[in-house]
């Protein structure tokens, strides 16, 4: 057991996350992961999750991924009240429940926006990462793949977007994967990362982007 603990320590794991979907471009993505034989994170906004997109859901699961909590409606939740924080979370954790049988065990706050009220009200593990900048179209498809690779460490959470028509990440996605697999990381999903690196991502007021450090 002790030797499975030291081999676990010894991995270099970085979990892709990609927030805003379901969206048109979300089974290309789950395409392009199943291709490479890996896994991702998904941080769904709850409006987003319809009959239409169903199916999705379960092709995510399906392939071993992840789903987390990324808010209901992604406005700014720094400025919610109690209640309507509590809301955000509930409509969309209760969705994806009847839609895929699953508990988010993640949340990502909108705008990785902030307030001790979220804190208070939200019993889930707060989620940054390293932020690829592929929310700005302005950035490339190299920028993005450079960003990437560039801040990627042992313990990384890779922040991405999945968000409609976001089409250079997909073409940067990859490049991204063939970049951590020549520098010797594992792909695994969020959840996964904390679990095998034997840390525990219930602290409060701690925004993770890697497991071994907090921004």
């Amino acid at each position: 057991m002790q030797e499975k603990m030291q081999n676990c320590e010894k991995e270099k794991l970085v979990a892709l996350t990609f927030d805003d979907g379901p969206s048109n471009i979300t089974e290309q993505v789950l395409d392009i992961l199943k291709q490479y034989g890996i896994v991702g994170s998904f941080f769904l906004i709850g409006q987003n999750i319809t009959p239409d997109s169903r199916h999705i859901l379960e092709r995510q699961l399906a392939q071993g991924c992840e789903i987390c909590n990324h808010s209901f409606t992604h406005n700014d939740m720094s400025k919610m009240s109690s209640e309507m924080i509590r809301d955000e979370i509930k409509r969309t954790s209760d969705l994806i429940r009847d839609t895929a049988g699953i508990e988010p065990k993640l949340f990502r706050p909108p705008y990785i926006a902030l307030s001790d009220t979220m804190y208070d009200n939200i019993d889930l593990p707060f989620i940054c990462g390293e932020d690829s900048r592929d929310w700005d179209d302005e950035i490339s498809v190299q920028g993005r793949i450079d960003r990437v690779l560039q801040k990627a460490k042992d313990g990384s959470l890779i922040l991405m977007h999945d968000k409609t028509d976001n089409l250079k990440t997909l073409e940067a996605l990859p490049t991204i994967i063939e970049g951590l697999r020549e520098r010797g990381f594992t792909f695994v999903t969020a959840s996964q990362i904390f679990a095998r690196k034997g840390i525990d991502p219930h602290v409060r007021h701690r925004l993770w982007s890697n497991v071994f450090q907090t921004n």
